[in-house]
């Protein structure tokens, strides 16, 4: 008989409160892509792989290991169930509450976010120790709680405050005053642990400020940094305070280790080797996401935040230097970022913008003149939010940067701006080469009648698309590059010899290479008539003029037809442009042009609305949808009033022509008709007839139609 299978350990049922959080979220889909054990397991591995006598028939026939089951509640209950957990729960009541928990091996509660969650994680662990005897299976309750409550301790030795803090010294710690309960929950945690720890484990996991992913409370500053609004990053206070701190994976790789170890102290220190300031960690986040520069701002502005709250900061200006001695000693984690954030920036920084879908939109229009280029790339970078790259405004602003950088400065010993130590020491070389790259350009434009050389201009252009601002957000290129040979210098490599050492020779910078083009046709008689219909004042601002166009439109044509055009580079490159023949759509607005790149090119990759943003879009829509509704009320009481005004009008006239028509008829009446009839009415009178009627028609219609005829002569 073949040998019996090797047991698989069972799946373990795994309750993690507010799983839609920042914090919940990365937990929890780390930990649902862990095997249960895989940490005491992989240590293993690692002596085995050492040996080289170990055979693989000894590897495959260990036992496939469990999983973890993620389960727990959301912080908002309309938020959809996360992919990676298996059940979430709208609890009702704490009865029903209580008992999803007893259905659970491991119960995590965070603190760190929530500070509302306090009262329910203490109530969660007393209400499960009271039950223990009712336990089927032993349970973990593991509170995730913050390095805040060390904030106000006092450091082992005074004379000497740069000893860190270790996991032993737990026990004289003091909380900041915001984060008493955090402190008073971790101790009723700890003292859970004291009595029947086979049955009910309890643990205190001290997290310290968590990144990654998201970026949690440094988010306002990488959000900051992306947007590029502001010319600095500001550093509250003077941002010499030591901030501990922990990539988040690597905190649910904590939660990990203390499920498989169980280890023997209750209170863990979960930080990064790391003892950063919060101005370096600032400055790194303003180098490789913003405008590369911080300034030092009083604490007091960052009460003008909206988007800080007071938990934010007093953690960003806590004052601390720890040391995770557990981590090192038992724990076997597979680091993402022990050496912290400032070390690891180019992985956060793509891991914050994948979490975030922060990838930007690079676009490249090209066309003949008069197509509608400039129109349709404005509207693009409205709705996506991207700079809009024309040769002239980069040529103006780069003079005009390079005439701001040579000018002497003088010195303000009230100015906050601080570009760093590198910054200030690079000045006066920056200050040499601006004043060098200024007079070549000048140079350059005064020998071909103000035009810049090929050269100059790709070397502009290139700039501002490695730019942050056009590498966060990206970029529309208007009507550049021109030709096969421009696009190649401007998009090739510069470093090719380097690339090709390492075995790959690349065909273009991926980092401003555009991802979309497109390519608007039109024919020359289509444009020209384009133009002659353009409104004055458009042709006033553009170089439209007969000759100028025509000679322009002939050079586009010439470039076009070659073997080696602007359009092959990219079909080369396997990004096939869009053709949008614009005489099709009528559309002298461009609206149904732009909603076709649109729907080709798919949903912003930006920053989505805020609630408070979406509430203030909501409301000026709405007044304005009412100021309309009024304005077409009053436009209809007015057509109204104008219409029965016309209406009145009318039926006078038609009364004064009536009335005016009927003067003939009345005057023949009055002269004819009316004394024969009152001549008739008299004689009746004395004759007194059987049938007056009678009798007055016998005598007075002869008399009448006599007259008529007479009348109608």
């Amino acid at each position: 008989m073949a040998a019996a299978a090797p047991l698989r350990p069972p799946n373990r049922r795994v309750f993690l409160n507010h799983l839609d959080s920042y914090c919940g979220r990365n937990v929890g889909e780390y930990l649902s892509r862990c095997a249960v054990g895989a940490s005491l397991e992989s240590v293993e591995e690692e002596e085995e792989e050492k040996d080289e006598n170990n055979s693989a028939a000894d590897v495959s026939s260990r036992p496939k290991e469990g999983v973890y089951e993620i389960v727990g509640t959301l912080s908002n209950s309309g938020s959809p169930k996360p992919s990676f957990a298996e059940e979430t729960y709208a609890v009702s009541s704490q009865k029903e509450l209580l008992s999803h928990l007893f259905e659970c091996e491991i119960i995590i509660y965070n603190i760190t976010e929530d500070a509302n969650q306090i009262e329910e994680a203490t109530w969660a662990a007393t209400e499960l120790h009271m039950e223990i005897e009712h336990f089927t299976k032993p349970k973990l309750f593991i509170l995730i709680s913050t390095i805040m409550s060390w904030a106000n301790s006092k450091p082992s030795d005074p004379e000497d405050p740069e000893i860190p803090f270790t996991d032993e010294d737990y026990s004289r710690r003091k909380s900041h005053p915001s984060f008493i309960d955090h402190i008073n929950a971790e101790k009723l945690i700890l003292s859970l642990a004291r009595t029947n720890k086979h049955k009910f484990s309890t643990y205190v996991v001290a997290s310290g400020h968590q990144y990654g992913a998201g970026e949690g409370v440094f988010h306002y500053f990488f959000k900051m940094g992306w947007l590029s609004e502001t010319p600095a990053i500001p550093v509250f206070g003077d941002g010499n305070n030591i901030i501990p701190t922990i990539h988040v994976l690597d905190l649910a790789a904590v939660l990990q280790n203390i499920a498989d170890h169980r280890p023997k102290s209750h209170y863990i220190l979960a930080v990064d080797v790391s003892m950063h300031t919060l101005k370096e960690i600032i400055k790194c986040i303003s180098k490789n996401v913003g405008p590369g520069k911080i300034e030092k701002v009083p604490k007091e502005n960052a009460f003008l935040s909206k988007e800080l709250t007071q938990m934010h900061l007093d953690m960003l200006l806590v004052n601390l230097r720890m040391e995770a001695m557990f981590l090192k000693d038992i724990f076997n984690i597979k680091w993402v970022a022990q050496a912290g954030l400032v070390e690891n920036i180019e992985q956060i920084v793509k891991e914050y913008k994948k979490s975030r879908g922060l990838l930007p939109v690079k676009i490249c229009i090209h066309g003949p003149p008069g197509v509608g280029k400039s129109t349709i790339a404005e509207e693009l970078c409205k709705h996506y939010k991207l700079h809009h790259i024309k040769i002239n405004d980069v040529i103006s602003e780069t003079i005009a940067n390079l005439e701001k950088v040579v000018a002497p400065k003088e010195l303000d010993s009230d100015s906050v701006g601080e570009e760093g130590e590198d910054g200030e020491e690079d000045e006066g070389n920056n200050v040499e080469a601006a004043q060098e790259l200024l007079a070549e350009i000048k140079e350059s434009m005064d020998q071909n009648a103000g035009r810049l050389d090929d050269q100059y201009v790709v070397k502009l252009v290139k700039d501002k698309l490695k730019s942050m601002p056009c590498r966060n957000q990206g970029y529309v290129l208007d009507g550049f590059p021109e030709t096969y040979d421009q696009a190649k210098d401007l998009f090739n490599p510069e470093s090719e010899d380097e690339e090709e050492i390492k075995g790959k020779i690349p065909k273009c910078n991926d980092l401003i290479i555009p991802e979309f083009v497109i390519s608007l046709t039109a024919s020359d008689e289509y444009l020209i008539n384009r133009i002659i219909n353009l409104p004055e004042r458009i042709v006033a601002e553009t170089h439209y003029t007969q000759d100028r166009f025509l000679q322009s439109l002939k050079l586009f044509r010439e470039l076009n037809t070659d073997d080696t055009t602007l359009l092959n580079y990219f079909d080369e490159l396997e990004i096939h442009p869009q053709f949008i023949d614009v005489a099709i759509f009528e559309d002298p607005e461009n609206r149904m042009i732009v909603k076709k790149i649109i729907k080709e090119i798919g949903e912003p990759r930006n920053y989505r609305l805020t609630d408070e943003e979406k509430e203030n879009s909501e409301r000026r829509a709405a007044e304005e949808r009412l100021v309309k509704e009024a304005q077409e009320r009053a436009e209809r009481k007015a057509n109204w009033e104008e219409w029965n005004k016309c209406l009145e009008e009318v039926k006078r006239q038609e009364q004064e022509l009536l009335e005016f028509q009927s003067i003939p008829l009345r005057n023949y009446l009055m002269k004819n008709v009316m004394p024969l009839l009152m001549q008739g009415i008299n004689e009746c009178c004395k004759i007194r007839p059987d049938d007056p009627v009678d009798f007055l028609n016998q005598l007075i219609v002869p008399a009448i139609l006599v007259s008529s005829n007479y009348f109608e002569n």
